[in-house]
């Protein structure tokens, strides 16, 4: 196996091009995928971790109707069970590697769900395509969940009462007046999400999904050239991550220019 790198070692994996190419699409269709389910999941882990849902809240009440302010029964009333499942769900997706998340999604959970062996686009397996997709959408809508959670926050209070006053529901504020600006404000994020959902995508090839790092497993494998095939793999990630973020900043500085008019 060559240990440098050597010019004539790019003609031999050239016939090997449509594999680049293919990963190249598996990749960010990945990427698309991900952030979609990512959204979705972080969406409704951010209403849930800013809900206030306390079953127990009567057990705050002594036999006086005067709140309890220590004990046991106070620390009950204070439980909102939405709010600990999605703070619980987020702090360990984050705090876990996502290879081992991928390894659990792919050989626990995907093990016992026998999914259709068909092929999308005549190449892509969808039994290890879906599974990958899945624990990067896992992932992706615990550290998205913060991002939604803080762009919520951000909007001003009073609207929300103004929402009231115009007699509107606590769903329809959120639907027609909170959601639409929090959006906005964390859309260059969600953005930069799919930048480094492209990066991490990478690892999804340890269970044979035929991203980009496949393809230089593959020509490994064929011609026992490694360090000519990771340059090439270098060079397509550099071309799809380092246009889009700098139109994520584009686009971040237009709509930042347009809330100062």
């Amino acid at each position: 196996m060559d240990q440098f790198i050597q010019l004539e070692n790019f003609p031999k994996i050239a016939p090997y091009a449509e594999l680049f190419w293919q990963g190249t699409l598996v990749t960010v269709l990945l990427a698309l995928f991900t952030v979609v389910i990512g959204f979705c999941l972080a969406l409704i882990l951010a209403l849930m971790r800013m809900s206030n849902i306390r079953p127990f809240r009567a057990l705050g009440l002594d036999s006086d109707g005067h709140p309890r302010e220590k004990g046991f029964l106070a620390l009950l009333s204070r439980f909102n069970p939405l709010e600990f499942i999605a703070t619980a769900y987020v702090e360990i997706l984050r705090s876990t590697p996502v290879l081992v998340q991928v390894f659990i999604i792919y050989y626990g959970v995907f093990s016992i769900i026998e999914l259709p062996g068909f092929q999308l686009f005549g190449f892509i397996k969808f039994d290890r395509f879906l599974p990958g997709v899945v624990a990067l959408g896992m992932n992706s809508g615990a550290y998205l969940c913060e991002i939604i959670r803080s762009g919520i926050q951000s909007i001003d209070s009073g609207q929300t009462e103004a929402a009231r006053s115009l007699g509107m529901s606590q769903g329809q504020n959120m639907r027609y007046i909170i959601l639409p600006q929090a959006i906005k404000n964390i859309l260059p994020s969600i953005a930069n999400e799919f930048v480094v959902i492209i990066k991490e995508s990478a690892i999804t090839y340890t269970i044979g999904v035929q991203d980009i790092m496949s393809a230089v497993n593959a020509v490994r494998g064929a011609t026992f050239i490694i360090i000519e095939p990771l340059l090439v793999a270098t060079a397509i990630y550099f071309c799809l991550c380092f246009p889009t973020s700098k139109i994520i900043a584009y686009v971040e500085r237009r709509m930042s220019r347009g809330d100062k008019r």
